[in-house]
């Protein structure tokens, strides 16, 4: 158990039965009457935000979870297939357990969560950047835009789209940002 002194990003706790973890979270003492502690949560079995108020000095249940290296495998008809980078031992997620699912690229790493006392995966998650290939793209012509950050459409080595500034061309390997699906760089 824990109160809400204890709270921090991060943070695993039970929530209306459901494992969350504290995505963002505030402090308030108003000038009158008590304080409280905004909260954002997400459930880490949908990915859902959900927001929370809670009176200060609340106490909430905590919960042990446990991150583990995996190695993507490959894809079939059912989800995706993973490997234990330690012992080896294989395991079968659920196409809708993994978010940007098409910016993963056999062999590469990810970080499962798994909790503790029950052995369940709650969700695989990719590293901030991956490194892709463009496979396809429309070449810019010259005075195509009045702006300086024009974008196009970008086809991604594992089929993913994504938005590139116009001096990316096909063949060049670009650096992207998983959480939001945005370009990064240019990588050699």
């Amino acid at each position: 158990m824990a109160t809400t002194a204890d709270f921090k990003n991060g943070l695993y706790l039970n929530f209306n039965g459901k494992p969350c973890s504290i995505v963002w979270f505030q402090h308030v003492k108003p000038g009158k009457g008590p304080a409280f502690v905004k909260t954002k949560l997400r459930n880490l079995e949908n990915g859902r935000i959900l927001e929370k108020t809670f009176s200060a000095g609340e106490r909430v249940e905590t919960i042990t979870v446990e991150h583990r290296s995996y190695q993507y495998l490959y894809k079939d008809e059912d989800g995706f297939n993973f490997m234990n980078t330690e012992t080896y031992e294989q395991i079968h997620l659920l196409t809708d357990m993994v978010d940007n699912a098409d910016l993963m690229k056999e062999g590469q790493a990810v970080e499962m969560i798994f909790l503790a006392d029950e052995e369940r995966c709650l969700t695989c998650e990719l590293p901030t950047y991956v490194e892709l290939q463009v496979t396809y793209t429309e070449p810019a012509v010259k005075g195509d835009t009045a702006s300086t950050n024009a974008l196009k459409a970008a086809t991604l080595e594992t089929g993913a789209e994504i938005m590139v500034p116009l001096f990316i061309n096909q063949g060049d390997n670009i650096r992207v940002n998983t959480t939001d699906r945005s370009y990064g760089e240019r990588v050699k």
